[in-house]
């Protein structure tokens, strides 16, 4: 009979970590081996044999792995908790190859992107990855919705792309409980993020045949706003953020 040999996998050491909110925090890993990818994609990572897929914030260039993680507390999360828990110098396993479909199609010159908040990962990675390689002849249309506003975590750096690039990054982060006390100095959009698609489609004026659209997080939101854009004819990629 075969023996099986197990297999050791590469591993990735806390270099940084920062805690948001309760329940979000971003952790940046060093790898002890090259781990290439390309940006959009996602790195599997584990601790004491349980593995999930995270989609990668950080752009190839960039020295460190950076992950957007939501807390989703026992007994539906396994990983997310022992990701909280980790420190500086602690390692995590990582799967030696990035996987994932979810990357920019340079045939459309407009890139619709639609993300509820750990979301917006993929996202960064392939605008940061883009404005580092000087490329040209691409839009980038960023809506963002979160239940309130801390969750806009990497709010100021899209706000400052939007900025610095005004003729190819827009960025509107929008939340959905704008009358809570914890959204009490919120004073920009407001409604679910999939619910405002069209009215900004309309806005910037974005056409199917030129536009491909980008959903990724919560599966209630891909669904719908895969209804409304199809109904428009619009191309849609997905990338599902599940619960653990």
């Amino acid at each position: 009979m075969a023996i099986k040999k197990s297999v050791v996998l590469p591993k990735a050491a806390v270099v940084q970590r920062e805690d948001i909110t309760s329940d979000l925090f971003i952790v940046k890993f060093k790898p002890e081996e090259t781990f290439a990818f390309k940006p959009g994609q996602y790195a599997t990572l584990g601790v004491n044999d349980i593995e999930r897929a995270y989609s990668i914030v950080s752009a190839p260039h960039e020295p460190l792995l950076e992950v957007f993680v939501e807390l989703v507390p026992p007994p539906l999360g396994q990983l997310t908790p022992l990701l909280k828990s980790l420190r500086l110098g602690d390692s995590v396993t990582i799967r030696p190859r990035a996987k994932g479909i979810f990357t920019m199609d340079s045939n459309y010159n407009n890139h619709l992107m639609i993300a509820t908040v750990t979301g917006i990962a993929p996202f960064l990675s392939i605008i940061r990855s883009y404005i580092h390689e000087g490329r040209t002849g691409h839009r980038f249309y960023v809506l963002q919705g979160a239940s309130y506003r801390d969750e806009f975590v990497y709010k100021e750096e899209m706000e400052d792309l939007a900025l610095r690039y005004s003729d190819f990054i827009f960025y509107v982060p929008t939340i959905s409980r704008p009358s809570e006390e914890r959204n009490s100095s919120w004073t920009g959009e407001s409604g679910r993020v999939n619910v405002i698609v069209e009215q900004y489609i309309s806005q910037f004026r974005l056409q199917s045949l030129s536009t491909l659209a980008y959903v990724c997080g919560h599966p209630g939101m891909i669904e719908d706003v895969k209804q409304r854009l199809t109904g428009e004819e619009f191309k849609v990629k997905e990338e599902r953020f599940w619960k653990e």
